[in-house]
């Protein structure tokens, strides 16, 4: 029987505890497991970098939620990429990345990768001819993706793109942080993996960092799981508890984000010290029609251009009182950010620098009239 989403949310990998009856599952905070004889492990434990039962539940939960048959979790979201892409890649061999992406994912690739060997090239994920142009046929082992980017939201078609990857034999790999899978499932729509970083919407409670993989093929699964356990970048049992903890209301969580973020974009759009709304469910977003295609909701983030250019834009920033001063995003709080200065300050200078004048929210469930009214004092 199939489920719906809320209720693979709650219960996936989360049946009650065989021994007691507990209905959430225990945290098994240990490092290491009693076997009933040698080379006979009980339950195939031995070590939890290779197995533990709450990470187990974890990933399993995952894996239902975006509808891949594999899902490993790991210590956050670059963990899982730095494993994806030793896993997947070797010297030598070429990726296409987002011309807009997390400053993380962007360093990751500029200063650690690109010195073992892997070449990369940004182009703009919303324009398939881009990403056409970009592979290197017989080389591009992964076409990368983020939709919505961050911070310039952009929107990636995915089926459109998992065939320019497909075409060309690589892999079509989509950070779906920003979407969740509750707005957004990649797998459905052609990806061969996903990747998170649960310490946003998943985890949604700015208390726990890590980071996932689903993936739609079995066996690349199972390669992937070989080098989560042989890289060791595993999530512990607690922070696995946690993200299982915050899985649960992921989708009435991801309600209210829309809900305050559809609200604030049709408040700053047309606002006389807003140059740009940048949110994919106003109309005049390019991407929009694409976004309504392959997403439920637009999501909780939004970013905007302050009409008095940098300065005020640092200044919103410094004024806001509601909104947390501060870098993350997909927390129940409402943050507002200066991307240039803040998560993106790595990108300076490359293609993937942002605009100087541009400010990012990410929208929380708070009382939205609240969220309102510290907006309309912080832009002065």
């Amino acid at each position: 029987m199939s489920h719906g989403f809320e209720t693979l949310a709650i219960h996936a990998g989360q049946d009650p505890e065989a021994r007691t009856g507990a209905v959430i599952p225990p945290i098994y905070q240990t490092s290491t497991y009693a076997q009933d004889a040698v080379g006979a492990p009980r339950l195939g434990y031995e070590y939890s970098r290779s197995g533990n039962p709450t990470r187990d539940a974890l990933q399993e939960c995952l894996a239902a939620l975006e509808g891949g048959p594999v899902g490993l979790a790991f210590a956050s979201g670059l963990a899982a990429e730095d494993t994806l892409l030793r896993a997947v890649c070797q010297p030598g061999d070429h990726v296409v990345i987002p011309d807009d992406a997390y400053g993380g994912t962007y360093r990751l690739f500029a200063r650690v990768a690109q010195r073992w060997g892997l070449e990369f090239t940004p182009a703009k994920v919303s324009d398939p001819a881009a990403i056409r142009a970009a592979v290197q046929p017989g080389r591009t082992k992964i076409v990368w993706l983020e939709t919505p980017t961050n911070p310039l939201l952009g929107i990636a078609d995915i089926a459109a793109l998992a065939s320019v990857a497909h075409d060309a034999g690589a892999l079509l790999v989509v950070d779906n942080t920003f979407a969740s899978p509750y707005l957004q499932q990649p797998i459905a729509h052609g990806a061969d993996v996903v990747v998170h970083s649960t310490t946003k919407y998943i985890g949604g409670h700015s208390d726990v960092v890590g980071g996932a993989l689903v993936v739609a093929d079995a066996a690349l699964g199972e390669e992937l799981r070989y080098h989560q356990n042989a890289m060791g970048a595993i999530n512990g049992p607690f922070d696995a508890w946690l993200t299982l903890r915050g899985i649960k209301t992921l989708g009435v969580r991801m309600d209210r984000h829309c809900d305050n973020a559809e609200r604030l974009a049709a408040y700053l759009d047309g606002h006389a010290k807003v140059a740009e709304v940048i949110y994919p469910g106003l109309p005049s977003h390019p991407g929009h029609e694409v976004a309504a295609k392959q997403m439920r909701r637009f999501g909780g983030m939004i970013s905007f251009r302050a009409a008095g250019g940098e300065d005020h834009a640092v200044d919103i920033c410094n004024r806001a009182k509601l909104f947390v001063l501060a870098e993350s995003l997909g927390g129940v709080e409402s943050l507002i950010e200066h991307p240039g200065r803040m998560t993106h300050a790595s990108a300076a200078g490359s293609p993937l620098e942002v605009p100087g004048d541009l400010v990012r929210l990410s929208v929380g469930i708070e009382t939205v009239d609240d969220l309102l009214a510290d907006l309309e004092q912080a832009l002065g």
